[in-house]
């Protein structure tokens, strides 16, 4: 019975990921965009939380739902009125962006089958501790992640600085 439950509550925040990350590409007001954004990278935590990822979930609120969509928000308030609508997409655009997204739903579809048709064993997982995803994110040997996570922070410093220069020249 609870698999049944767990089955429809992955439907539900499956359908919200969509309906809001639809949402988010087709509104023309940019800062209902950046709300949708932020409900979207909500569902995303809650699947993680479902799969008994929490610590992923948590990165998911704290980084992506927190940082980045706050960071957005702070951009679009600084560089542009939040009011204005964006202009309309002109005919070829949209015929670029269909084949573009029929191209890319095949891609995933093809990635999606291919993986779900490989019936090989899988090896058994176990939940890693803190320990070592610490260490494997901010270590600074062969296949840790200090390197690019500092990169990261120095772009987002440059657009947070780019953004209040725009904002100053007006």
């Amino acid at each position: 019975m609870e698999s049944v439950g767990s089955l429809i509550m992955y439907f539900i925040v499956a359908l919200a990921m969509i309906v809001f990350s639809v949402m988010a590409v087709t509104t023309r007001k940019i800062l209902r965009a950046a709300t949708y954004l932020l409900f979207t990278l909500f569902a995303a935590a809650v699947v993680y939380f479902m799969l008994d990822y929490e610590f992923l979930g948590a990165v998911q609120i704290a980084v992506y739902a927190g940082g980045i969509v706050v960071l957005f928000v702070f951009a679009i308030l600084l560089t542009s009125r939040p009011g204005d609508n964006t202009e309309r997409l002109t005919s070829r655009s949209r015929v670029l962006g269909a084949i573009a997204a029929v191209a890319m739903l095949v891609v995933a579809g093809y990635a999606l089958l291919s993986r779900c048709m490989a019936f090989v064993a899988k090896p058994e997982m176990q939940a890693p501790d803190m320990d070592a995803v610490g260490t494997a994110l901010l270590g600074t040997g062969a296949g840790q992640y200090l390197l690019p996570f500092e990169a990261v922070s120095v772009l987002l410093l440059a657009c947070i600085i780019g953004g209040v220069v725009i904002a100053r020249k007006r």
